[in-house]
């Protein structure tokens, strides 16, 4: 067998691991990849064993949802998605279309399926599950800077004096950024970290400082040490002075935050607060990084602002170090919203709303003037109202599992149901949201299709496939591409390669703050992972440099000024009261990624994180004489799980933490979701995943779970080759 070395990227989280993969069959870091440096967490490590498992090989069909499948051919599949987009077209017209999307595709899928749906049929209904993600980052980077796009690198992990990490537990979700954090944390004894979080985890665990503050109280500890700076007057004067706007009144909002009010509404000590705020001010360089803790929020953007007010308080940005760092939570999240992946933006960091925006990317797409709708389309929640309304009447969803993922799942599940036709594209069967399709479309994965991702720090690589997708599978962006010439816009749609697509998505960059007009597949290839901006003419040592963004104090926002963030606190949108009096958040495991569709079906994984669980406090157990262990049931005003109980004193009293990953397919009583409520975030229309009231109560065993249906004749699954792999376990 030929040892020939594919190097790719890790497609879990948006750390963007650089990953070897030797004749197929054996998989290492890259030591050559600047963003991870050959390091590889236990996902990355374990990712080959489950191409093999449970695979969609073709196309399967069901005139409704309780007939079986049956195969079908591909030509049969199109003409179905075909006939049905022009049937809805006729009858209620462009707003009755919908696709749901993934962080998970490559950048050339995002591309493809823009043009198709926002371009040739004429709706911005293309949300994608960023929406539950990143969506608040997208909104707060853009109301204080003027543009999406997180200024930092991985670099300043290394030349940070004080590393603030707020509604993050990076040890777990984000390792191999923890694991240069913490070494550079270890190696300087100067340099601090404080981690903000309602739970102690892997990541508090080792920090200088743990804020154990309650659940949606960050804008209080936010504005806390706002207050403070300025009070001790350690604020950057002459930066607030030229740069900025909004100082006046965002320091009357924050002068009524004296530490004992923020004490109280966190739950921690002033001394606590004070400590914070003494470190910031005496840093050179303070590096905030934020995750979903801060973006699933009916807050998300006002809380992000509120982190990126410090910065501007204190002139900490656009240095070695320094700035506020958003850590995306899916692989190629970047990508998608540089292609434009949510309802309300266009490729290039444009948006629906402006008409200059729109004409531009008509123009770019050889498109008649007027082809894309003025109008944001739905974000995800509102795909789900528009199937309980009868709005939306086809729903093409891709590489995701919206029924585990969405909030409020027995309504979610209940409108699914309801859709008239749902077309599901993904790589493995079944899946929790495989149950809601009438169309299967089987797609390639991971080292089964060449194309590009983005990481959070805005770094581009070249994910090149090692083996060729089984069955029948296409990649995504050759199905929608398809699709899009057999309605008759074979002009718009005439790739042969995936190289091809991303020549056309980098041209419509040109200019733009995302400029990746100077990238293509053939250089991505022969230098290897680059940053963006990567302008057009860029040389090859330029384009291999780190960058920075607003190093020169120079925002995009209309003034050049970066804006304060103007908001109060307001906390959870529910509140714990006699009937439901705890809070319960979600989140991320270390070995499990988002709904197990991938790592569910690794053994190593599987042991590693055999059951869920749900921690509680020692004193709210004794309060309801729950014992460690002991099953109880969660219930709040949408739903109920039973889960065993882990009594922990790392989690806050009155809160309760339970992971995210458990859907039907792998627990008949556990999914996160049958509890979160879908009260968004007014600007980013974020989902508050992490904070709902709920009561717990001892519990029965739960009846098992059903055995899932398999495709019809379909052999069993390969198990997947298990090799040797060189990983980096959290610190």
């Amino acid at each position: 067998m030929s040892d020939a070395v594919t190097k790719t990227l890790c497609p879990y989280c948006g750390v963007g691991c650089g990953l070897e993969v030797v004749a197929g069959a054996k998989v290492r870091g890259d030591r050559a990849h600047p963003s991870s440096l050959g390091m590889v967490c236990v996902k990355g490590a374990t990712v080959l064993e489950a191409l093999d498992k449970d695979r969609l090989l073709y196309p399967l069909y069901r005139a409704s949802l309780d007939q079986p499948f049956a195969r079908i051919s591909w030509d049969a599949a199109l003409d179905l998605i075909v006939e049905r987009i022009r049937q809805v077209l006729h009858t209620t017209g462009p707003d009755g279309l919908c696709l749901y999307g993934s962080g998970q595709w490559q950048t050339e899928d995002y591309y493809v399926a823009q043009k198709l749906v926002k371009g040739c049929l004429g709706t911005n209904n293309f949300d994608t599950n960023s929406r539950l993600c990143m969506s608040s980052a997208v909104a707060a980077y853009t109301a204080s800077f003027g543009s999406d796009g997180p200024p930092c690198c991985y670099a300043d992990l290394e030349h940070t004096d004080c590393a603030f990490l707020i509604g993050t537990n990076t040890a777990e979700c984000h390792p191999i950024v923890f694991n240069r954090l913490r070494q550079h944390h270890k190696k300087h004894s100067h340099v601090k970290l404080v981690v903000v979080d309602p739970r102690r985890t892997a990541t508090a665990a080792v920090a200088d400082l743990h804020l154990a503050i309650r659940p949606g109280s960050d804008i209080y500890l936010l504005h806390g040490i706002a207050h403070l700076l300025i009070a001790w007057d350690v604020i950057d004067h002459r930066f607030i002075a030229q740069h900025t706007t909004g100082f006046a009144p965002y320091q009357q909002i924050v002068k009524k935050y004296h530490p004992q009010l923020v004490a109280d509404a966190c739950g921690i000590d002033p001394a606590a607060l004070v400590q914070a705020a003494q470190w910031w001010a005496e840093s050179q360089a303070v590096l905030s990084l934020w995750s979903m803790g801060i973006n699933q929020s009916r807050e998300g953007t006002a809380k992000a602002q509120s982190l990126i007010n410090l910065h501007l308080l204190t002139g900490q940005i656009g240095k070695p170090g320094a700035g506020p760092f958003s850590l995306t939570g899916q692989p190629n999240a970047m990508g998608g919203r540089e292609t434009g992946g949510l309802a309300h933006l266009l490729p290039g960091y444009r948006w629906v709303t402006n008409p200059d925006h729109r004409r531009e990317v008509e123009t770019h797409w050889q498109l008649p003037p007027g082809s894309i709708s003025p109008q944001p389309g739905r974000t995800a929640w509102q795909i789900i109202e528009g199937l309980e309304t009868g709005a939306v009447q086809m729903l093409w969803i891709a590489a995701t599992n919206p029924a585990v993922s969405l909030p409020h799942l027995e309504r979610v599940k209940a409108a699914l149901a309801r859709s008239p036709f749902t077309v599901y594209q993904d790589c493995y069967f079944p899946t929790e949201t495989s149950a809601y399709a009438h169309l299967l479309l089987p797609c390639a994965q991971w080292g089964e299709k060449t194309g590009t991702m983005t990481n959070s720090e805005r770094r581009v690589t070249l994910c090149q496939a090692f083996r060729a997708p089984p069955g029948e599978a296409k990649a995504d962006w050759e199905i929608f591409a398809e699709v899009g010439r057999r309605l008759g816009f074979a002009q718009q749609f005439a790739f042969h390669t995936s190289a091809e697509v991303f020549a056309e998505f980098a041209a419509l960059t040109q200019g733009r703050p995302c400029d990746l007009s100077g990238m293509s597949h053939e250089r991505l290839a022969r230098l290897g992972p680059l940053q963006w901006p990567c302008p057009a003419g860029c040389t090859d040592a330029a384009a291999r440099q780190d960058k920075r963004l607003y190093t020169d104090h120079r925002f995009l926002t209309p003034d050049g000024r970066a804006h304060f963030g103007l908001a109060d606190a307001l906390g959870v949108a529910e509140v714990p009261d006699d009937e439901y009096p705890l809070v319960l958040t979600t989140g991320r495991l270390y070995g499990h990624w988002h709904t197990q569709t991938r790592t569910g079906r690794i053994p190593k994984i599987q042991q590693m994180h055999p059951q869920p669980f749900v921690e509680i406090h020692p004193s709210d157990a004794e309060r309801w004489g729950i014992t460690d262990g002991a099953l109880i049931t969660v219930t709040s005003r949408r739903g109920t799980v039973q889960l065993p109980a882990k009594v922990t004193p790392d989690i806050a009293p009155g809160t309760l933490f339970t992971p995210m990953h458990w859907g039907a397919l792998w627990h008949p009583s556990a999914a996160a979701n049958a509890l979160t409520h879908p009260a968004a975030c007014p600007t980013s229309q974020q989902p508050e995943l992490k904070a709902c009231a709920v009561r717990i109560a001892a519990a029965t065993p739960p009846p098992a779970a059903k055995t899932p249906e398999r495709p019809p004749s379909d052999p069993a699954p390969a198990t997947g080759p298990t090799r040797e792999s060189r990983q980096e376990p959290p610190l």
